[in-house]
């Protein structure tokens, strides 16, 4: 039983923007649950030409209420209220030389009871190729022939040029919910012995418990997804308007307001408190 999306986009810039891009995504004004980002390994491999990065993200999220209410208070431990902070593993290879950029990106809390695989695919239409590119006296293949971001100025303040490039994108999210599988193995591994007094998982069924939490799961990722392709066309936009500035400054402003927002809340539940 696994659920599966998939969609397919277009961003107006060119192949090496949308990558540099997406390393900078966070935090935006869609992305206001992602506490921290830190990059665990990157490596080149010279030979490929490919660069493979292993990042940990730090997300804010909370448990849809009506899986909470599905799962006994058993499972859910401290986070019944259905609050809680969630990691994320995330893997990308990128090849500039091929213009493609696969990633993906998946939790690791809560996988018992989901499992959420994102995987992403970024790639250089190969009908489009610069002048530059189309110039080079070479006998490569023009599909792998690089392309290159155009700046106007000079410095990181340089912005990017509309040059008419586009980056496909295909991205398809895999929820797999293993609630009750344990329970199951537990079972079969008794059989032969005197009869158990039915628990949770057996009087509500094990696969009804999985596709109703798989369905649920869909649907809050149904909701996120645009707000994702969101996030990643505001800092293309200000990658072009301000170039690598630009981006830093918008994403130093991104993260004070959230601060702002937090200690706001964090007030306002003192208050509440009787503080």
């Amino acid at each position: 039983m696994v659920k599966f999306y998939s969609t397919s986009d277009t961003y107006s810039y060119p192949f090496p923007a949308v990558t540099l891009a997406y390393f900078l995504r966070y935090p935006n004004p869609y992305s206001t649950h992602v506490l921290s980002t830190d990059t665990i390994s990157r490596h080149y491999d010279p030979e490929t030409q490919r660069l493979t990065t292993v990042r940990l993200h730090l997300k804010r999220s909370k448990l849809p209420s009506a899986v909470v209410k599905l799962l006994p208070r058993s499972i859910l431990g401290a986070s019944a209220s259905g609050d809680t902070q969630t990691y994320i593993l995330e893997k990308s290879v990128v090849d500039v030389k091929e213009g493609w950029m696969d990633t993906e990106s998946q939790n690791l809390e809560w996988t018992g009871v989901l499992s959420v695989v994102e995987r992403q695919v970024f790639k250089r239409p190969t009908s489009v190729i610069p002048d530059e590119v189309k110039s080079w006296p070479n006998t490569e293949s023009s599909a792998r022939r690089p392309s290159f971001i155009k700046f106007s100025g000079l410095g990181a303040g340089a912005k990017v040029e509309d040059t008419g490039e586009k980056t496909e994108v295909t991205s398809s999210v895999t929820l797999h919910s293993h609630i009750g599988e344990t329970w199951k193995k537990r079972r079969a591994s008794a059989e032969g012995e005197a009869p158990q007094k039915p628990g949770f998982f057996s009087s509500w069924g094990a696969s009804s418990l999985q596709r109703s939490i798989e369905k649920i799961g869909l649907t809050r990722t149904l909701r996120s997804q645009p707000n994702a392709r969101e996030g990643m066309k505001v800092v293309l936009e200000r990658m072009r308007e301000g170039g690598l500035v630009g981006v830093l400054e918008g994403m130093r402003q991104d993260r004070e307001a959230i601060l702002a927002g937090r200690d706001v809340l964090k007030t306002r539940n003192r208050s509440d408190d009787g503080e």
